[in-house]
């Protein structure tokens, strides 16, 4: 296959461009660098330098039939958005629309859009596809609008929007992964305490869950590149037009997962406690019966201690 890749400097498309060149199939990718990482780019791909609003530099650069599109370009910041409403839906809505228009005018017929488990909202038990969407925040919103635009193009083009829930660990070869100076998420935050030996903020104890902490669907980075892979193949032989959950359906705590981080790295880590944050989604786990008919996992039990070691020599390595 002939790939073309949006935000492949980034933590996924990077990881997932990866994949695509460990099996031998030719990736393009396009990045304007903002938030994603040179060193993540894998060496045998062709590199553009380039906003996916900028019209003539791709149509300067971009002059080969690509069998798929997958997009993975966008600002990810939950709490960033509420500060910059209008910036993320510039970014990951507006850009994003001129990039689509670009991708059929010039005849690239099957699309994957990385869409977020933050589209849905807060809700108390597992979601699926065709549960109430209700985005607490910006980004969620900025992604749901470009879901329903690009669904008005499915006499065009052949698409798969995944929702991601959770993403987490570091491909197995430690080749590229996720930035840690800006980033807030559980696990880098965790990785940070435990290598520094600090206190770990946890940001609301009265969530309506079990211990009161927030509950979260976590899906390992390889699985998630393995999802992008397989509906690649597809989309190249027959039509789907869909929305598939990208998550193991099983929900963990924060307090579970700081408990299982003490466990697997032998550490100690201490926890204070702090008020919610706002708009902060309290219960978030995949409903993935859908996905599991085109693409099952395995192992999953021994993902989390993967998800947790992984993390952490990333950000030993990143760090040192």
């Amino acid at each position: 296959m002939r790939v073309l890749i949006t935000g492949g400097a980034g933590y996924i498309g990077s990881s997932v461009a990866w994949m695509f060149i460990d099996r031998g199939h030719e990736v393009t990718i396009i990045d304007n660098l903002k938030t994603g990482k040179k060193r993540n780019i894998p060496v045998k791909s062709k590199f553009i330098n380039c906003d996916i609003s900028n019209l003539n530099m791709l149509k300067k650069s971009l002059k080969e039939n690509y069998d798929v599109v997958l997009h993975f370009a966008a600002l990810i910041n939950n709490q960033e958005s509420i500060k910059k409403k209008k910036e993320y839906l510039d970014n990951n809505y507006k850009k994003s629309k001129i990039f689509l228009k670009f991708c059929n005018e010039n005849g690239i017929k099957n699309f994957i859009f990385s869409s977020s488990a933050a589209v849905y909202g807060s809700s108390n038990k597992s979601v699926h596809e065709k549960s109430k969407t209700n985005p607490l925040a910006p980004y969620g919103k900025s992604k749901l609008k470009f879901e329903k635009y690009l669904e008005k193009f499915k006499s065009e083009i052949n698409y798969v929007i995944l929702r991601y829930f959770n993403v987490v660990g570091v491909e197995k070869k430690m080749r590229c992964g996720f930035e840690i100076k800006k980033n807030k998420s559980l696990f880098n935050n965790l990785c940070s305490s435990a290598l520094n030996k600090k206190n770990f903020k946890i940001f609301g104890n009265d969530f309506n869950t079990k211990d009161g902490t927030a509950v979260r669907d976590f899906i390992y980075i390889s699985d998630l590149s393995e999802v992008h892979y397989s509906f690649a193949k597809i989309l190249t032989k027959k039509s789907i037009n869909s929305v598939f959950n990208c998550g193991y359906g099983k929900g963990y705590s924060v307090k579970n997962i700081i408990f299982k981080f003490n466990h697997y790295l032998n550490k100690k880590i201490k926890v204070v406690y702090n008020e919610r944050r706002k708009n902060d989604i309290g219960y978030s786990v995949a409903d993935n019966k859908k996905l599991k008919k085109y693409h099952d996992f395995k192992n999953i039990k021994s993902k989390l201690s993967l998800m947790i070691n992984s993390s952490y020599r990333w950000y030993k390595k990143i760090n040192t």
